[in-house]
């Protein structure tokens, strides 16, 4: 492989800002949705194709498909900054992003990749340009970045396809609201003058942000936790559902003085998991699908995801962007403890739901990879 732009390579990143920021304030801005899947950047020479992720590992040998699609669609040598995504049907027909499936895609039998490629296959979006044929695009403004891909990724109808963008603010507005239906994770803006920047923030990225009142059940210990100074790692939240305590995910991100004093303060609640609404779950050892406490998966690789279980008094209100299913997509934030709130009272009533949108409809295509439309 020779391209004028070689792995390995980092990404260029965003910062978060609230609210859709003004074009004018920065000289121009492109908007774009904002993908819930793997960062991948592709290195194609020929029938040479190379996946790298974020980190620059390589992604390769994980999305044959994808690696297929690139040889057939894209441009003969070329370097695409894009996301790896996964779609699959919802109830309504409609399709949406499944971040947990895609995570099931990084498997390392040969054999399970090869049937998941099959069964869930991926697909590629590209939202910017690091080279095309012996020209190197990454000194260059956004806007003439764009240009040449929307000329060289012409037509693409999947399993490769190029994101949609707009200079309109308004209409990026209205993309933060409808686009979260489909899986989105919001919008990110990409000022029209700035060159490529690998793993620089350039960029601006606005997610969404919500809260809810949750029930305290458990918490694990920090990696760093001693006997001599025990310290709080995350705290495990639950929602009431039909009189039933649900996992629906974690709060973390503390100050070494923070973790202390919870786990201090957490001590009069401690109670044995045989007393515990989880305690059903205490001797799991599989990887399980409603991803309870203490479970193993792939993606623990052997971490001790064991748990202190905690008398359900408390509850905290947390911030959070979204949902994947029944819990929190992304770890959520402490903001405040609510004493004056029931536990029980704490149920998925109280969660935002986002209107169902079709991602299809966003990729400006009739039907996607895996995704048992029935049209």
């Amino acid at each position: 492989m020779d391209l004028p732009v070689m792995p390995p390579l980092q990404p260029m990143l965003a910062k978060a800002v609230k609210g859709i920021p003004d074009p004018a304030s920065v000289g121009g801005l492109s908007f774009e949705p904002k993908w819930d899947g793997f960062r991948c950047l592709v290195f194609k020479d020929g029938d040479e194709v190379e996946l790298t992720s974020r980190n620059t590992k390589p992604l390769t040998r994980y999305f044959p498909e994808v690696v297929a699609a690139a040889r057939a669609q894209l441009p003969e040598r070329c370097v695409l900054d894009g996301e790896l995504f996964v779609a699959r049907s919802a109830g309504d027909g409609e399709e949406r992003l499944e971040f947990e499936v895609l995570q099931e895609r990084i498997h390392p039998a040969k054999s399970r990749i090869e049937l998941l490629a099959e069964q869930t296959p991926a697909g590629f979006v590209a939202f910017d340009l690091l080279a095309l044929g012996d020209t190197s695009y990454v000194d260059r403004p956004f806007r003439e970045r764009r240009a040449a891909m929307e000329e060289a990724l012409a037509d693409l109808a999947g399993p490769c396809y190029l994101t949609r963008t707009t200079t309109d603010a308004a209409v990026a507005e209205e993309w933060f609201h409808q686009f979260e239906g489909a899986g989105l994770d919001g919008v990110v803006a990409k000022p029209l003058d700035a060159r490529y920047q690998p793993n620089a923030r350039t960029m601006l990225k606005i997610k969404h942000e919500r809260t809810a009142d949750v029930v305290v059940a458990g918490y694990r210990e920090h990696k760093t936790s001693t006997p001599e100074r025990p310290l709080l790692g995350s705290l495990l939240l639950g929602l009431y559902d039909e009189g039933r305590l649900q996992h629906v995910g974690v709060s973390a991100s503390f100050t070494e003085k923070r973790r202390a004093e919870l786990w201090q303060e957490l001590q009069p609640l401690v109670v044995p998991v045989e007393e515990h609404p989880w305690g059903e779950w205490a001797d799991w050892a599989i990887a399980n699908p409603d991803r309870v406490p203490g479970t193993q998966s792939r993606w623990s690789a052997g971490k001790d995801l064991s748990f202190t279980p905690l008398r359900p008094a408390l509850v905290l209100e947390v911030k959070y962007d979204h949902m994947e299913g029944r819990r929190f997509r992304h770890t959520a934030q402490f903001k405040r403890w609510r004493p004056d709130r029931d536990p029980e009272s704490c149920g998925y009533g109280q969660l935002e739901e986002p209107v169902s949108y079709d991602l299809a409809r966003i990729l400006g295509v009739h039907d996607l990879p895996g995704g048992d439309r029935d049209e």
